[in-house]
């Protein structure tokens, strides 16, 4: 029986994103009879290789949706805005990668891990979540399912990646000129769009994204309110600071959490995630083995290690949780939700 095959377009193709999304269409053999790629008119023009053909990425505008089955978006969230809805009123599925609707009530925030089953109530767009939120929620989920969760306190240590192409190449120029001692204006982060810019190389910058009226940043809202959604609990108590860190790529975070049970032992909570898809352990510490983001580049699974219990709570844990930024944390789970859609027969 012959695999039903689809029209494709990638919305943002010439992008760090777009470019990781299209590399694993490939990887993955995503059953494709037409790629359309798509971005700014800047960037139309640009050839880009797939499966030994080259293909011309167009304008992304409104008709160009016409005949898509699957559209992926990640451009930024106003393109998102724009055409999203363009896109799905010309018949396609949308999985966008953006913040633009992941708290729209009608939109499903996805993890396939965690909340698979919940692409079957889409209304034309699902949303990837955000790279730290999808990495955490796809290894504290077993242990939801099994104990119960009650709270979770994450610090984030953030690649650079994460603020995009412009923010690397910075902090390699500003770490260069640095260890020569010449001067260097920083202009990415901590936010492109603020009023103050503060160097990366050799720092630790504890804002990612602008500050809310509440004192936390909107990366730690977003954290904090997509977790609440995946997990399908409102009453779920989350606390996060978000730090980016000289990193080029691979977000790390360190995670406590108490479960809903006194009597969980570590070696339970390790053997739940050495059986949890999409999750490797590495964690045995009288050899120095715990997952960095280094190790974590190019891979698609979320690593954990470092798992401990707290010493004053008897449901309370430690863990330390790494995983590719630009891959599971953007272009893999995008292509995950896809293949879902694919083998749920959603996509038609």
């Amino acid at each position: 029986m012959s695999v039903k095959q689809f029209h494709v377009a990638v919305v943002g193709a010439t992008g760090a994103v777009g470019q990781q999304m299209i590399k694993t269409l490939e990887e993955r053999d995503f059953p494709i009879s037409t790629l359309t790629l798509l971005s700014s008119s800047r960037s139309a023009g640009t050839k880009v290789s797939f499966k030994g053909e080259e293909v011309t990425v167009l304008e992304a505008k409104p008709e160009s949706f016409i005949g898509v089955d699957l559209a992926l978006f990640s451009a930024g969230g106003s393109i998102s805005k724009q055409l999203a809805p363009a896109a799905v009123r010309h018949g396609a599925i949308v999985v966008d990668n953006t913040s633009a609707f992941r708290m729209n009530e009608d939109v499903p925030l996805v993890v396939p891990e965690v909340n698979e089953r919940d692409l079957s109530d889409h209304k034309g767009i699902i949303a990837n979540p955000n790279c730290s939120t999808i990495q955490m929620v796809a290894a504290l989920e077993p242990l939801k399912q099994a104990y119960g969760l009650n709270k979770i306190i994450v610090s984030t240590y953030q690649a650079v990646s994460g603020a995009g192409a412009g923010a690397v190449t910075e902090m390699k120029e500003q770490s260069k000129a640095m260890l020569e001692g010449q001067s260097h204006t920083p202009e990415y982060l901590p936010v492109k769009g603020d009023k103050k810019h503060y160097p990366i190389a050799f720092n630790a910058i504890p804002q990612i994204d602008v500050f809310e009226e509440n004192g936390f940043t909107y990366e730690e809202m977003k954290m904090i309110n997509e977790t609440k959604k995946i997990m399908h609990d409102a009453e779920l108590e989350v606390a996060a600071t978000c730090v980016r860190l000289p990193i080029e790529t691979g977000h790390a975070e360190s995670v406590y959490i108490e479960v809903g049970n006194d009597d969980v032992s570590v070696e339970q909570i390790r053997e739940l995630l050495r059986n949890a898809p999409g999750v490797t352990l590495q964690d045995d510490p009288t050899n120095q083995v715990y997952p960095m983001p280094l190790d974590a580049v190019g891979k698609p699974d979320v690593f954990v290690g470092r798992i401990r219990k707290d010493l004053d709570r008897k449901n309370g844990f430690h863990m330390w949780i790494v995983s590719d930024n630009l891959l599971k944390g953007a272009a893999w789970n995008s292509v995950q939700i896809a293949e879902s859609l694919a083998a749920l027969n959603i996509l038609k």
